[in-house]
This record gives structure tokens, C-alpha cells and sequence, in this order.
């Protein structure tokens, strides 16, 4: 992914910053940031200091077939989810940072293609989600997607995709939607973005079964 520009923290009526200094500029810039804000009872907040994480915007999809009823998930790697005491491979949806100029639909089915080699037809969008808004400003916007299932194996597996460029190891996997919902409610789906979007389909599905004609 090539650099993307971030904007500039915006004004508000009710946050004064006193300063905003990028104290690391990679990939991600990290910023720190001195300010304070309103409280509810109306008056100003002390001095607070907050380190900020910038990645900016973000689109991931839940590839739905409405006519098998079944659900394309992924797996891979994830440091973090280790360093948090989880196992590091997390089944997720397909998703991505907005490139420049790039919108969240045209994101959503760029990383589906990427990711597991599918192509996306009608979307639905699901919502905006601040993933930790404790120190990160990404904003996901996810999408369910309508996609024809992809032949598997009898355990699901469906290959591999994943960009060989930026060494992605990502393997496709498809979900009977109910196996898929249950896994989540059960507290078996560690990644945020792919519970909301199942536990969305959850209380969605038939509707949207309904809505791309496959009831």
C-alpha cells in the first residue's frame, strides 16, 4: 500500500488542543496529543495528553451466498492476537485501509478480490466502526456482500489467497451461515469486525435472503 494522507485533527466547539506532535511517521504515524474538552456538567476538562494511532479509513464485507446459505470467512496470522494471550490465527472478513481518493465500497470489493479471489455483487452496508477509539482513529466501514460460495473441501477449505507481494498466508474458508453464527455467539470469533457483521446477519438474514431474491 502506498503512503495515504491523513487529515489534520478537526476543530470542535468543545475541544480545545494545546498541542499535536507526530512523534512517529511510518507506516501508521503516531501522534500526541495535549488537550482538553468539556465535560458534562459543562465545564473544561484538565490537561489531558493522548497518544493517537493514525490509520484512517477502513472497509471490510461479509461475503454472504444466499443461495447455498452459507458465509466465505478467512484465517490468518495476527501478532497482536498473541501478544493478547489468543491463538494468532483469527477467522476474519475480508478487509482493508482506503487508499487515497479510494471509497469504502471500491475498498470492500478490492480486498475480497485480494483476499480470497472473489468477486462481489450486491452490497449492504452494515455500519461505521471505531475499532478501539481508547487510542485509534480507524473508521470501518463493513458491508455484507453477495458472493457464489466457492467449491470446498469437506472441512470448508476453499485455498488460499492473499497478496504474494506484501507475504500474506490467508486461507478461505466456507461457513454454513447457522455454523458460522453459532461459532460467534458461542464466543469462538475473535475478531470484532467479523462478530459484528455475523451477528448482524444473525438478526438480518432472512430479510436479506429476501432483499437478493434467494428466500
Amino acid at each position: 500500500m502506498s503512503p495515504r494522507r491523513l487529515p489534520t485533527l478537526p476543530a470542535h466547539p468543545d475541544v480545545t488542543v494545546s498541542s499535536d506532535q507526530r512523534v512517529w511517521n511510518g507506516r501508521f504515524p503516531l501522534d500526541v496529543v495535549k488537550f482538553r474538552h468539556r465535560r458534562f456538567d459543562g465545564t473544561l476538562s484538565g490537561e489531558k495528553t493522548w497518544e493517537v494511532w493514525r490509520r484512517g479509513r477502513a472497509a471490510a464485507v461479509l461475503p454472504y451466498d444466499p443461495v447455498a446459505d452459507a458465509v466465505v470467512l478467512i484465517e490468518q496470522f495476527r501478532l497482536p492476537a498473541l501478544a493478547a494471550g489468543l491463538g494468532p490465527v483469527l477467522v476474519e472478513l475480508p478487509a482493508g485501509l482506503c487508499d487515497d481518493g479510494e471509497s469504502p465500497e471500491v475498498t470492500a470489493r478490492r480486498e475480497a478480490g485480494e483476499e480470497m479471489g472473489l468477486e462481489v455483487g450486491a452490497l449492504r452496508w452494515i455500519g461505521s466502526f471505531l475499532l478501539t477509539p481508547g487510542g485509534l482513529d480507524e473508521l470501518c466501514e463493513l458491508y455484507a456482500g453477495w458472493v457464489q460460495a466457492p467449491a470446498a473441501n469437506a472441512d470448508g477449505i476453499a485455498g488460499h489467497g492473499g497478496m504474494a507481494a506484501e507475504q500474506e498466508d490467508i486461507r478461505v474458508r466456507v461457513w454454513p451461515a447457522a455454523q458460522a453464527i453459532e461459532a460467534v455467539l458461542a464466543g469462538r470469533i475473535n475478531n470484532s469486525v467479523a462478530a459484528i457483521g455475523l451477528l448482524w446477519l444473525a438478526a438480518r438474514r432472512s430479510v436479506l435472503r429476501q432483499e437478493w431474491g434467494k428466500a
